[in-house]
């Protein structure tokens, strides 16, 4: 009898801890297949746990939910229009340019999409209802102005990303300290970061300065105008509109895709929590042709994939190339994700497939080599598996990842547009990774680092989701820091009165001594006679 008194108790308790259907609204409208797998497996984990999401996508939800429910706001058209764009786009010959304008470029993007979420017939109809929730959560991808449906709705905002872990840019919205002293900006070569030389943290110092500005002179005054013509017929939503510049410091939680065991230790805030690698899902049975090429290669297996965005069918003659004929004079067996139906010149011990099952592959015992472009998925799935990887970055995020990867030891990097990018360098380099056992074994040390942690990393995510809804938008844990103005955060008014007061006390009365005690020069001059 007492054993079940106490089961009760404490069941009681720890039932007490979780809040029940909560109303929580996801607001994702990038329509990247990848970043979408992402945003369906948090909100789809967040119905299963028994509440009511709405989500905003350009996606329908096809998983079948277990307790709560999932009712989708689907942005038609989307898609086509990403697609679209993504096939515009010549990614593998983008030309080099600096991070800060590539930066700006992405900022007009984004501006673009969320504009179209605002005006997206499907959204305004479903702004014009009367609903209520509980919380939202959105992807920041330099979308300020999606920080609103928190205000419409008057509750607390959590912040999602998928790239990487910490940056200046959620740094600054939760006062999360970033000393760029040894804090590379996202857009800061990591490599050259290493050294602390002089150089890089004057870059480094230049990158954190420009963030803030262009918040505060373009970024914020465009998602402003945004945000009031969009809103301006809807009177009964517009009464509740902010400035996106009060709502930018107004997260009660940030949720990073990302994990301490791949990435430089850095200071992290009460309200930034770590959930890298909550979409991977237990490996699943192999197709029947796959399985069999696996396991029949006795020598190995390098597995091949450019991610979603990227298209090995789209890589220049030279390169396939280069490719095809380091298969060719290579024991191993390759699995390719090739992106059309035939591949001339490819030899007998390479499979290509449109698509491939990255997980499933990557769980196999023979996989020994992760041929990729260092996405951030692809570089959380090869660490979970405790593969070694050779990564072509070839843009965005991908190069920084590469960087930290190969610091890491798990990991070479040849950039796609490198100079020295040839036969001979990547026949070198995958023949060092598959025969130097310390790739493989550095690889597996750091697999079982990402694998230690107290809960699952999903149940993590839905455990300070339903922290911050219990206790009304936690305000206990967000930093005053995040407040101050950045002369104030790095105390730069306080430095320059130092400088000033000793300036006073000690230079001047110096200076004064000085002209007091030293003789002046006669001003007359001597006359010359003739």
């Amino acid at each position: 009898m007492s054993r079940l008194f106490l089961f009760l108790l404490f069941g009681c308790a720890e039932f007490g801890q979780h809040v029940e259907s909560a109303r929580i609204l996801g607001v994702f409208p990038v329509a990247g297949k990848s970043v979408n797998i992402l945003y369906n497996k948090l909100m789809t984990g967040l119905a299963d746990a028994g509440h009511d999401v709405t989500v905003i996508s350009a996606f329908e939800n096809k998983r079948k939910i277990k307790n709560g429910s999932l009712t989708d706001v689907i942005l038609t058209g989307f898609e086509e229009k990403y697609d679209v764009l993504l096939a515009s786009m010549d990614m593998y010959n983008t030309p080099i340019q600096s991070p800060i304008w590539a930066s700006h470029y992405m900022q007009k993007v984004f501006l673009h999409i969320n504009n179209n979420t605002f005006w997206h017939p499907n959204v305004r109809k479903f702004l014009k209802e009367k609903n209520e929730f509980d919380l939202v959560i959105s992807e920041y991808f330099w979308n300020d102005a999606l920080s609103e449906f928190a205000a419409i709705y008057n509750c607390p905002l959590v912040i999602f990303t998928s790239m990487g872990g910490v940056n200046p840019w959620l740094g600054q919205m939760v006062g999360n300290p970033m000393p760029i002293s040894y804090v590379p900006h996202f857009h800061a070569n990591k490599d050259a970061f290493r050294d602390m030389g002089f150089f890089p943290r004057l870059h480094n110092f230049f990158y954190y300065l420009y963030d803030p500005i262009h918040n505060y002179f373009v970024g914020w005054p465009d998602h402003n105008e945004l945000i009031r013509e969009a809103l301006k017929d809807i009177p009964e939503i517009a009464k509740n509109v902010q400035d996106v510049a009060e709502l930018y410091y107004n997260p009660s939680l940030i949720l990073l895709g990302s994990h301490s065991s791949i990435r430089q230790a850095v200071p992290v805030a009460p309200n930034v929590v770590e959930i890298g690698g909550f979409h991977i899902e237990p490996p699943k049975k192999l197709p029947k042709d796959l399985q069999d090429f696996l396991d029949g290669a006795t020598d190995g297996v390098i597995y091949f994939s450019m991610g979603s965005h990227l298209e090995s069918k789209s890589f220049s003659e030279e390169k396939k190339k280069i490719f095809l004929e380091v298969f060719r004079k290579t024991k191993l067996k390759v699995l390719w994700k090739f992106e059309d139906d035939l591949l001339p010149g490819k030899s007998d011990n390479v499979l290509i497939k449109k698509w491939l099952p990255q997980m499933d592959i990557l769980a196999h015992p023979n996989v020994k080599l992760f041929l990729s472009h260092g996405g951030y998925a692809s570089t959380l799935e090869t660490v979970y598996n405790g593969k070694p990887s050779l990564m072509v970055p070839v843009l965005i995020d991908q190069l920084g990842n590469a960087q930290e990867a190969t610091h890491q030891g798990y990991a070479l990097t040849i950039p796609y547009n490198d100079e020295n990018f040839s036969e001979a360098t990547l026949s070198s380099m995958i023949n060092e990774m598959v025969t130097n056992p310390k790739y493989a074994e550095r690889a597996k040390s750091i697999s079982e680092v990402f694998h230690d942690r107290p809960m699952k990393p999903l149940d993590t995510a839905i455990y300070w989701i339903e922290y911050v809804i219990r206790h009304k938008g936690a305000d206990h844990l967000k930093l005053a820091g995040r407040l101050l103005p950045w002369y104030k955060f790095y105390m730069v008014d306080v430095l320059v009165f130092l400088i000033s007061v000793i300036f006073i006390v000690i230079y001047l009365p110096i200076r004064l001594v000085k002209g007091l005690f030293t003789p002046k020069k006669s001003s007359k001059t001597k006359v010359k006679r003739n």
